[in-house]
């Protein structure tokens, strides 16, 4: 498994790091001055700051813009930059339709897409997503991969298609709309499980898990590489990513306070627990900075930022910061390849 790739978000195992960021989807996150219209003119401005990529989030939890909607207003409005999901849940969606939307915005943008997609959290943040969909709980690991391999076969336009799985079964699916590229946009999984590893070594373009400690990366990455050797797909492209909420901020406390707040926000729970769950990286740049090139020393090549402020223009006055610790985290892939004799 290779860690350099044509696709959008792809980075070679020793060259620049990508750093991306997510748009403020969330209601939670607009305010009166600026609401939801201001999400497009985020994009574009961090687009000209200089990251490499923007996300939305998915979820029927809480009120949001649609994710593939989010995206498709921002395709026209950007030329360079990836467009991503982090991570959209196909369990919301009929797989068939899905195919189609995603195809259109794989079009609109030029073939600039990625899909980071998820099973969904365990428990109260799972399930009930799950009967607002309409869609069993049950065998929903087999669900995800059956409907990416379903995708991957309609986005090539040719039909008709039939396809049994053990939970997707169709006949006869007549030709889908093609997606810009022949396979479709690339495919990274969330998740970080013994089994989402070894399913993300054998099926997946890219891994985007968002584990508190670095060295759970490295340690996740390398089985990933084992179980795409064992499935043959040792050379296969591959993109290692990394979901991280990110603040920068000269707070004596190094910006705990403010990660408290938004985990309640978000979460309705504490930073302690936030913590045990996510990776975070808060204080000044310099602290930042170091903080991230612990998870680019381990091998991860994609920072997809989650800047955690109230609002978008807080979020707005983070982005030129953000955008400036690009070069420290170069350095951090040369003294990771250093470390592992690379």
């Amino acid at each position: 498994m290779t860690n350099a790739s044509a696709h959008p978000g792809a980075a070679p195992a020793d060259g620049p790091v990508r750093i991306g960021v997510f748009v403020p989807t969330t209601e939670a996150q607009w305010t009166d001055a600026a609401g939801p219209r201001e999400v497009v003119g985020f994009g574009v401005r961090a687009e000209g700051a200089g990251f490499d990529s923007l996300w939305a989030t998915d979820s029927l939890l809480t009120p949001r813009l649609e994710a593939l909607t989010a995206l498709a207003a921002l395709a026209p409005v950007t030329e360079r930059v990836t467009l991503g999901t982090a991570t959209l849940l196909p369990a919301l969606r009929t797989p068939v339709t899905a195919a189609q939307t995603i195809a259109s915005v794989d079009l609109l943008s030029g073939g600039r897409l990625v899909l980071g997609v998820g099973a969904g959290f365990p428990g109260r943040f799972g399930k009930p997503v799950y009967a607002m969909a309409g869609t069993p709980w049950p065998d929903r690991f087999a669900r995800l991969d059956e409907t990416v391999a379903l995708w991957r076969r309609l986005w090539t336009g040719r039909g008709p298609v039939s396809f049994h799985g053990s939970v997707l079964r169709f006949d006869d699916i007549a030709p889908a709309t093609r997606a810009f590229r022949p396979q479709g946009p690339p495919v990274w999984l969330g998740g970080a499980t013994p089994a989402a590893l070894a399913r993300a070594g054998r099926i997946y373009d890219g891994w985007l898990p968002y584990p508190p400690d670095p060295a759970d990366y490295g340690t996740g990455l390398a089985a990933i590489g084992a179980a795409a050797a064992e499935a043959g797909r040792a050379d296969a492209p591959f993109t290692p990513a990394l979901f991280v909420n990110v603040l920068l901020t000269g707070a004596a406390d190094g910006g705990r306070a403010a990660l408290d707040a938004y985990a309640r926000r978000t979460y309705g729970r504490p930073i302690e627990e936030m913590e045990r769950i996510q990776a975070n990286a808060a204080g000044t740049p310099e602290v930042v900075a170091e903080k991230l090139g612990r998870y680019v020393a381990q091998g991860a090549r994609h920072l997809i930022m989650r800047i955690a402020a109230p609002d978008i223009p807080a979020q707005l006055a983070q982005l030129d910061g953000l955008a400036r610790l690009r070069p420290e985290l170069d350095g951090a892939v040369s003294r990771g390849l250093a470390a592992t004799g690379g």
